[in-house]
């Protein structure tokens, strides 16, 4: 009995000696260690926290069709790729400007505005006139699902997201630009284009001059809640949008707030007292949190202008020239 005891432990190892030969260590199975499969959900790739990991993509500005020529500047359609999709926008080029005189450049993010009343140049036009003839390139995008851009996602979160996507490979493709020095970049954004551009200095830690017209700078998904009483229900569809969002997902790790300690660009912001879109109180605390860390931001308050800084509007765009003029040295 001894003997057949001896002979049957035999025949195990020998077994599993076999078996490990014909299968290879690679395709053993361990019961003690399952594989455990991890599938990326569809917006895991807009955290800020991935978004910093991915930065801009460069790729080709193309100036399309020149559509307008004054005084100091020549206006033109233009178009990139991002994430694979095409981005329209309109670009204001100054006077005199060549390959072998390039000029700074002001990238535009404008604010919220409803498809059906859009078109391109809405929200940045004017003070893009205004940088053009004081010798600055404004590129300012339309955004997915705007003027000729293809459409973004379905999904009212991701194409709030794919801005972010846009946002940074525009800023990357600059260098595209024959006509556009990229050492010297900065950043104009209002109301939601704030929120935005704030997001990008965030993920790119970049130090654009940045100058910021009434932003949205409540955290998400606040800062969307905030204007559901605009919409037709109320607001009803997407706050169930919204719920179904945060049961699946941390809405922390998109929230610009959150990441504030990352901004190294120079800041200026302007805040209307009678803005009847972003409450003054909300830029009065983010500009006092900057301040609790030590990040240095020109605050301007003008008494009885509105959302779009009326009828302060020239003293506002005269100090934008003077902070981007500090920086950039057209």
């Amino acid at each position: 009995m001894k003997y057949a005891g001896v002979l049957i432990v035999l025949g195990l190892l020998i077994a599993g000696f076999s078996t490990y030969a014909l299968l290879g260590p690679r395709q053993s199975v361990s019961v003690l260690s399952p594989i455990t499969q991890v599938v990326e959900r569809p917006l895991d790739k807009y955290t800020i926290e991935t978004l910093t990991r991915r930065q801009g993509i460069a790729g080709n500005i193309m100036l399309d069709d020149a559509v307008a020529t004054a005084s100091g500047f020549t206006e033109w359609t233009f178009h990139y790729t991002s994430d694979g999709k095409k981005v329209t926008g309109l670009a204001h080029i100054p006077a005199g400007v060549t390959d072998t005189r390039k000029a700074p450049v002001i990238v535009q993010f404008r604010g919220y505005v409803e498809r059906s009343a859009y078109a391109p140049g809405i929200g940045t036009k004017k003070s893009a006139e205004v940088f053009a003839r004081n010798g600055y390139i404004s590129l300012a995008p339309d955004f997915l699902g705007y003027g000729g851009s293809d459409n973004p996602e379905d999904d009212v979160f991701e194409e709030r997201f794919q801005t972010y996507l846009a946002a940074l490979d525009l800023l990357a493709s600059v260098r595209s630009l024959s006509l556009a020095d990229p050492s010297r970049v900065g950043i104009w954004a209002h109301s939601n284009g704030g929120q935005i551009a704030l997001t990008i200095l965030e993920i790119t830690q970049g130090k654009y001059p940045t100058v910021l017209w009434a932003p949205v700078t409540r955290a998400f998904p606040y800062s969307i809640l905030y204007y559901t009483d605009e919409a037709e229900d109320k607001g009803k569809a997407l706050r169930k949008k919204l719920a179904d969002f945060e049961r699946d997902y941390d809405s922390d790790l998109y929230a610009m707030t959150n990441f504030l300690d990352r901004i190294k660009a120079p800041l200026q912001l302007h805040q209307g007292t009678a803005d009847d879109a972003v409450p003054v109180r909300w830029n009065d605390e983010f500009v006092a949190d900057l301040k609790k860390r030590n990040i240095t931001i020109g605050y301007f308050l003008y008494p009885g202008a509105d959302h779009n800084l009326q009828p302060s509007w020239n003293t506002v765009i005269a100090r934008d020239i003077e902070f981007f003029t500090r920086y950039l040295k057209p």
